[in-house]
C-alpha cells in the first residue's frame, strides 16, 4: 500500500508510521557489474563470477554494500508518492550498517520503512529522514539497516 500526499508538508501527518513492504527486485550481476563500472569497485567478490563459484560462501558474488543503499529510493518510492512536490534531493545517511551479504541473484524489498521526522528548511523544504530496512528473500538477518535523510521541495 502506497503512502500518497500532495504536498510535503503533508508528510509531517505520518510521522512514526511504518510502511511496507515494497516489491521485491532483483539484484542481478548486470546491476551489479553497472555499479562496479560506475563507481569503479570491481573487487572480484562483486565482478568474477568463476572465481566466486570457487571461493565464496554460497558460490556467488555479492553486490555492493553500498549498491543496496543506492536502490532504498527506488524501492522507497513504491511505498511513499509526494504528488505535488518540485524536486526532491539526497541529503544523507546515518546510522547505516550492512548486516548480510546480498548475493547475486537475489531478491530484496524494503521489509520496513519508516518517517521518523520532517523538518522545515529554507525554500519551501522539508527534510525527510527515513528508517530503512532491506530484507533479502528468504534470509531471516536483513541486508541493510539506515536512516536516510531526503530534502522534498513543494
Amino acid at each position: 500500500m502506497t503512502l500518497a500526499v500532495d504536498k510535503p508538508a503533508e508528510l509531517q501527518q505520518h510521522v512514526g508510521k511504518e510502511l511496507g513492504p515494497s516489491d521485491w527486485m532483483t539484484v542481478d550481476q548486470a546491476i551489479i557489474d553497472k555499479f562496479a563500472h560506475a563507481t569503479g569497485d570491481h573487487q572480484w567478490i562483486h565482478v568474477d563470477v568463476e572465481r566466486a563459484k570457487k571461493e565464496m560462501p554460497g558460490g556467488k558474488t555479492i553486490a555492493h554494500g553500498y549498491l543496496t543503499l543506492a536502490l532504498v529510493p527506488r524501492m522507497a518510492q513504491t511505498l511513499v508518492k509526494v504528488t505535488g512536490r518540485k524536486r526532491g534531493l539526497n541529503y544523507g545517511s546515518n546510522k547505516v550498517r550492512f548486516t548480510n551479504a546480498v548475493p547475486a541473484g537475489s531478491r530484496i524489498r524494503l521489509r520496513s520503512y519508516r518517517i521518523r521526522s520532517v523538518e522545515p528548511v529554507d525554500g519551501n523544504g522539508f527534510r525527510v529522514t527515513s528508517e530503512a530496512t532491506v530484507e533479502i528473500e528468504a534470509q531471516e538477518r536483513p541486508a541493510l539497516v539506515a536512516e536516510i535523510i531526503a530534502i522534498q521541495y513543494g
